[in-house]
């Protein structure tokens, strides 16, 4: 399977790297949403979260404020938010583990997407349905 992430960590494609270490590597989004916007991936190829064991997640979580804080540090930018999505339909377009660490200016203004407010009864069977299929 090709994978353009494993084709930067083998130096097959250029990637504008930020950090690494043995276990990670965050560089420079191609398409960024924003100046600085990043990426932080392990080293070892997974596709989705839920393909890696619960301490690979916690060792590539805990960079996430150190290599932030550079970012922050080098931009100017006032804030920041995080993103990692997890298949297709959630909009994964690269299928390696990775989180979006991406700048945010308040001259800029922030954009989300539509959000709606569900009824308290719902969010209370979904919650319970939830917790019920949490092992």
């Amino acid at each position: 399977m090709e994978c353009i992430f494993c084709d930067i960590l083998s130096g097959k494609r250029e990637g504008h790297i930020i950090y690494e270490d043995d276990l990670h590597v965050s560089f420079l989004d191609k398409y960024p949403i924003d100046t600085g916007h990043s990426l932080v991936i392990p080293r070892e190829h997974h596709e989705k979260i839920t393909d890696m064991d619960s301490i690979a997640v916690g060792q590539m979580f805990s960079l996430v404020p150190k290599i932030a804080t550079g970012i922050l540090s080098a931009t100017g930018a006032d804030a920041f938010s995080l993103g990692q999505n997890n298949g297709r339909a959630a909009k994964q377009i690269i299928p390696h583990v990775h989180v979006h660490i991406i700048p945010r200016y308040n001259h800029k203004g922030t954009i989300w997407t539509k959000r709606s407010i569900e009824k308290d009864d719902d969010l209370l069977r979904l919650a319970e349905k939830i917790k019920n299929s949490i092992t």
